[in-house]
């Protein structure tokens, strides 16, 4: 917890600096509390968001969204379904004030818009037992024990990350599906199962096992993030943003509204819009 709360620190010094230009240049944010609201575009794909019936918009995006918004003298959001390709055309058009919608950030899309820091994030996990018996932290430390066996869906990315980290072919259990690895899991006929933080702490609550931990993010291992998308003539708004972002995952608000949805807060604070950006 120390060096994640460390790392939270490191960012919201860093967003602090920029807090002045936002001040400088807020007509964007002082025209939403105006009108009482931001419009945000989403798609309907929970976690990352859903509408209910009655119209409700929630998810763990538009949450975020609300919250900041709230922060900022911005009393509510007010959401649109639009599908992704047509998101980042309707902000531009100013149809959104801002997409909070899982739209991950990419080198083009960040050419785009202006992103904010990471908000959703989906990484690497591995579910293992109750106190990381054999303290995995990576593919490698994997691959440096010799009696450790590892489980992931054949042919998908966690096979290939385990593969290219040095576990041999025969350390790396091939396994038919997300039940079958949680039950090898506890029956410790392997030592850990990875699949993407969502997918295993969706396992992991299905199954409400308290001998079972979850490793998330696996170090080393790609992260790929969402941020809220802004027009790129709002970056005033963006900074006044991201202040408020950052004083959340400092204080553990932002892990208490993204985690009941089975996102890491951890994997967000543990990258950033710049790192993300740059990467192909």
């Amino acid at each position: 917890m120390g060096i994640l709360a460390g790392a939270a620190g490191l960012a919201f010094a860093a967003v602090l600096a920029v807090s002045a230009t936002a001040k400088a240049d807020d007509a964007k944010l002082e025209q939403l509390k105006a009108q009482g609201f931001a419009r945000l575009a989403i798609a309907n794909e929970p976690p990352y968001t859903a509408v209910a019936a009655d119209g409700k918009v929630s998810g763990a995006a538009p949450d975020v969204a609300r919250e900041v918004f709230k922060r900022l003298g911005v009393e509510d959001v007010v959401a649109s379904i639009s599908e992704y390709g047509a998101m980042i055309p309707g902000l531009q058009a100013g149809r959104f004030d801002v997409v909070t919608a899982g739209l991950f950030m990419k080198p083009e899309r960040c050419a785009a818009v202006a992103y904010s820091e990471p908000v959703l994030c989906d990484a690497e996990a591995m579910l293992v037992k109750k106190g990381n018996p054999k303290g995995f932290k990576s593919y490698e430390d994997v691959a440096k024990d010799p009696s450790a066996r590892i489980g992931a869906p054949g042919g998908g990315t966690e096979e290939k990350l385990a593969l290219n980290a040095g576990v041999p072919r025969d350390r790396v259990i091939v396994v038919p599906d997300g039940q079958s690895g949680l039950k090898m899991v506890q029956d410790g006929r392997i030592d850990a199962y990875s699949l993407p933080v969502l997918s295993i702490n969706d396992l992991v609550q299905k199954a409400n096992d308290p001998n079972l931990e979850v490793i998330a993010p696996v170090e080393g291992a790609p992260v790929y993030c969402d941020g809220a998308a802004f027009n790129k003539k709002d970056t005033a708004l963006r900074d006044a943003f991201d202040v408020e972002l950052a004083k959340m995952k400092e204080s553990g608000e932002f892990a208490k509204i993204i985690e009941p949805y089975g996102f890491s807060a951890a994997a967000a604070i543990s990258t950033t819009r710049e790192k993300q950006c740059a990467a192909q």
